[in-house]
């Protein structure tokens, strides 16, 4: 009785096998050497076979399924075996075509991803896309030419190498081995088995104070030690002295800014737009009367979109020298329109005006900016741009310019060290660059993998990068795609290494669908923060963390004042995105820098620490003989009770 269940249990596998089989096979449609003349136009005439079908027919010549069934209307209802149907000659010799096309198979979502071809696409694109090798995607499409399928055919992609996938970078210190901490053991056990002091281990595991089971001691090797000890001597020396200092600092506290004196004279250069703001009228050209366009006249209360930041901007410089005043400090404000062509300000500098100033604000456009700083620079002038600038190569040889708006690198820095805190969770990375060549985002990798490499061994880092292609290059898949780069069995970190708004705005709504499978904590650029079209919500949902050079404490007292002051001036108050609070900030730590200390202030920012509104500025140089660049940066996270708060940079990872 046994051998007969055994061989009926055999023989449905056998057919369920042998269907697979038939499932997975494909039809070769074969185009139709036959052609008739018909009202003067030609065609083919193809005769259906067996498996065919209509999709499968207008793939191999080249044409759409609507093309077809215009053609040949009862096609619609489905079509049969030895049916005949008429292909235009003209369509198929000017599309793409294809000799084979396989029926549509059956799908396995649990080990594949279906991905639909689109022009220009390859193996090659498809290993590079989804990080498998070609022979894998080969082998899982057997019986299938892959390199002779048309646009649209369906080509099978393993599942198993991508949820695998580690990066892995080229380890330029071989000198180093990783221990593995066992019970009981401590920084000084470590140090002593390895024949090395405390301080050789601590230095070279920064943020590993106390270790614990499991975690990973990175260790030198002997010959790079003694080389090191030696620099470490130096540098123990050099930083007691910086501890030292910045303890001083700390019990100073901030600087007490009263009873000024002195005269400053002070530019601010800035686009307003004077000539645009003084239309009163514009042309309905939408509308005509008796064949003449229609003149409106504007608002009273009109303004030029393109200058109310700036002007919102000059609004805070003007309340700042309006606290300096009152504190003694005279100031001779003078303002130029200063827009992105360089007539103006080439103009401004020839005149001689510029000379005179003690400090200068602006121009926003760095090409401008070059020019005003290379001016000024030789006189010893401060100059300081005000806005958020593309990189901080405008800071090079110029040893007075200064960046008030920190530069991607800075917020790239302070997101590698805190995403270095979570070593062992499954890291993806995300960003738009398909060819490799963008440089913010290989120096955000490897600045992410410079901190991961002091908490583990190159094999133990979950990394996974993620190329962003959108919607419209895989049809809507893009959520699918990314669900296979997350892990259920670990906790996940997606990082946005992107500035692009549509990126974000996807980005964020796939990993919010995703959160509910998966334990997701999200980390992006600044910008995230002024993005309008994002969905808040969202944002709180996903713990979202970035890093951002300002932060408004509406509880503090001079931000109190700030608000009253601008709406006993301007009737209004600023909103937290306005440039007003910036505008205010930049005065008001320049223009008291220099009245309380002087030129040096000038070469030593770091001596004047007033409270500011929104910043907290910390100027330091790459180079001497460069400028100066604002480090500071708050860790802003979005909270799942719906607050937006300041980060504890204390807190231990969850």
């Amino acid at each position: 009785m046994r051998i007969t269940n055994r061989i009926k249990a055999l023989s449905i596998l056998l057919s369920i096998l042998i269907c697979s089989s038939t499932v997975f096979s494909q039809v070769i449609v074969e185009r139709s050497k036959d052609k008739v003349i018909i009202s003067g136009i030609a065609y083919f005439i193809h005769q259906v076979k067996k498996g065919e079908t209509v999709y499968s027919i207008s793939r191999a010549y080249g044409i759409t399924v609507i093309d077809l069934t215009q053609e040949n209307p009862p096609a619609v209802y489905g079509i049969n075996e030895g049916q005949t149907l008429r292909i235009p000659v003209k369509m198929v010799t000017e599309a793409k075509s294809s000799e084979s096309v396989p029926v549509k198979r059956a799908h396995d979502e649990t080990k594949f991803i279906y991905h639909s071809l689109k022009p220009g696409e390859t193996v090659y694109f498809l290993s590079k896309t989804y990080a498998v090798s070609e022979d894998e995607i080969k082998q899982s499409n057997p019986g299938i030419d892959i390199n002779k399928l048309s646009v649209g055919a369906e080509i099978a992609v393993p599942k198993r190498e991508f949820m695998s996938n580690q990066q892995k970078f080229d380890d330029q210190e071989n000198n180093y081995i990783y221990h593995k901490v066992l019970t009981g053991e401590s920084l000084s056990s470590i140090a002593k088995q390895y024949g090395l002091k405390v301080r050789q281990v601590r230095r070279e595991n920064r943020d590993l104070r106390f270790p614990q089971v499991g975690d990973y001691v990175r260790i030198p090797g002997a010959k790079k030690a003694e080389i090191q000890e030696i620099e470490q001597s130096k540098a123990d020396t050099t930083a007691s002295i910086a501890e030292e200092l910045s303890v001083k600092t700390e019990r100073l506290g901030y600087t007490t800014v009263n009873e000024l004196k002195g005269s400053l004279n002070v530019a601010v250069l800035l686009p307003f737009y004077l000539s645009e703001n003084s239309r009163r009228t514009e042309i309905d050209s939408s509308l005509l009367v008796k064949g003449k366009k229609v003149v409106n006249k504007l608002p009273e209360d009109w303004i030029y979109r393109g200058s109310i930041d700036f002007l919102e901007m000059y609004e805070g410089i003007l309340l700042a020298t309006d606290t300096l005043r009152a504190l003694g400090l005279s100031i001779n404000l003078h303002a130029y329109d200063i827009k992105s062509d360089t007539i103006e300000i080439t103009r401004l500098i020839m005149s001689g005006k510029l000379a005179g100033m003690d400090l200068i604000i602006g121009p926003v456009y760095s090409h401008n900016l070059l020019l005003v700083s290379e001016y000024a620079g030789s006189m010893g002038i401060p100059v300081v741009s005000p806005v958020p600038l593309v990189n901080n190569s405008s800071l090079i040889k110029n040893p007075t310019l200064f960046m008030a708006s920190s530069s991607l690198e800075i917020a790239q820095k302070a997101l590698a060290k805190k995403i270095g805190e979570y070593y062992d969770h499954n890291i993806v990375f995300i960003h738009s660059d398909t060819t490799g060549t963008d440089e913010d985002v290989n120096r955000f990798k490897n600045l992410i993998f410079t901190e991961l490499i002091y908490k583990l061994p190159y094999e133990d880092i979950k990394f996974k990068e993620f190329k962003f292609y959108g919607k419209s290059m895989f049809n809507n898949d893009s959520i699918n795609r990314l669900s296979h780069a997350l892990s259920e069995q670990s906790n996940n970190i997606v990082i946005i290494a992107s500035e692009w708004a549509p990126l974000i705005s996807e980005v964020i709504d796939n990993v919010s669908g995703l959160s509910r499978r998966f334990n997701v904590k999200l980390f992006g650029y600044p910008v995230i923060r002024d993005l309008k079209r994002l969905d808040q919500k969202e944002l709180f949902d996903m713990d979202l963390l970035v890093y951002s050079p300002f932060w408004i404490d509406y509880s503090k007292t001079n931000v109190k004042q700030f608000n009253l002051n601008f709406m006993q001036k301007f009737h209004t108050q600023p909103l937290e995105s306005s440039y007003a609070w910036q505008g205010y900030d930049i005065a008001f730590y320049f223009l008291s820098g220099l009245a309380m200390h002087g030129k040096n202030f000038i070469v030593h920012p770091e001596i004047h620490y007033p409270d500011l509104l929104q910043s907290d500025y910390d100027f330091k140089r790459n180079n001497a003989g460069d400028g100066f660049e604002n480090q500071k940066l708050f860790m802003v996270r979005y909270t799942k009770n719906y607050e937006v708060v300041l980060d504890d940079e204390n807190k231990p990872p969850q």
